[in-house]
């Protein structure tokens, strides 16, 4: 009999993209799937698209906005544990792409490892996430080529819970909203006493970004001085405004030395919400503007 394993898609405004991946999880092989997808508020034409692709078998959960990653995560998590029976939830965004054995290769490899509370899959990137106490979530060298490889965390693209881990501690912090709530998830798990990482060889692929890059870097950074709060404490923090104080500096003076989704805007503003405690949803003059025909 195979393991039945809930799988979680979070979904904002691309409807054929998740009905695809709907797909593809239900293609994984020696493993069971049910599928809940959590929709984040969609325009209503993308609902519309949404629930034309889904039949019965696919649970729905309607949000009436934005919640952000983590939120949306939870609330399809929530249902899992109120209503399921099975020992483990997966929860990705509406567009990863596994391989048809990625979920296969997670379970059954860790069925004599009850102790593995969190595990991701391989995004293939070639590095290990930790969190260094003064920087935050960094990338450290891929150390194992297969099996359970022991991270800080696991990456969101495609991450698994097992469900007394999460009976334990808990889910994710939705100060959050999005970024670094991981990290945040994996700490907490070791500090429980379970154990935490990525399952080489189980691979998943996330193609687009489709996250505005102001958001992203005001997640990015005001996040990461969350992070360090929280489980680090001010000395850390206060370091790490240093660092992104320069940064920023070196940025606006020198353009070439910015990073991938690099952004003044999303930057000052990051250091501005940290620095008043304004946690959640990003403040509305950093959304890109809705289109004029959802």
């Amino acid at each position: 009999m195979n393991p039945v394993v809930r799988v979680i898609l979070v979904h904002w405004n691309q409807a054929d993209a998740c009905v695809g991946t709907i797909e593809r999880f239900r293609a994984q092989l020696d493993v069971d799937v049910v599928v809940t997808v959590v929709d984040n508020g969609s325009r209503p034409a993308e609902l519309d698209r949404l629930l034309a692709g889904l039949d019965d078998e696919v649970t729905l959960i309607r949000q009436d906005h934005n919640s952000g990653f983590g939120p949306g995560s939870n609330a399809g998590l929530r249902h899992w544990l109120r209503h399921d029976t099975c020992e483990w939830a997966a929860v990705a965004p509406h567009d990863a792409v596994p391989n048809p054995d990625t979920l296969s290769r997670i379970v059954h490899g860790l069925v004599d490892m009850p102790d593995v509370g969190l595990v991701s899959a391989d995004v293939g990137d070639g590095f290990t996430p930790v969190v260094q106490p003064f920087l935050g979530a960094i990338d450290a060298p891929q150390m194992v080529a297969e099996g359970l490889e022991e991270a800080d965390y696991g990456h969101g693209t495609l991450h698994l819970f097992r469900r007394p881990c999460m009976e334990q501690i808990g889910l994710f912090d939705e100060r959050y909203f999005a970024y670094c709530e991981e990290a945040d998830l994996g700490l907490r798990a070791k500090a429980a006493g379970w154990r935490v990482g990525v399952m080489r060889g189980a691979e998943v692929r996330n193609p687009h970004v489709n996250t505005n890059h102001v958001l992203i870097d005001y997640l990015k950074e005001r996040n990461t001085l969350l992070l360090l709060a929280d489980h680090y404490g001010w000395w850390p923090v206060v370091f790490r405004t240093g660092v992104a104080l320069y940064q920023l500096g070196a940025g606006v003076l020198v353009p070439s030395t910015r990073a991938e989704y690099y952004s003044t805007r999303g930057r000052v503003a990051a250091l501005r919400d940290a620095a008043r405690r304004r946690w959640g949803a990003p403040p509305d003059e950093l959304y890109p503007p809705e289109p004029t025909n959802p």
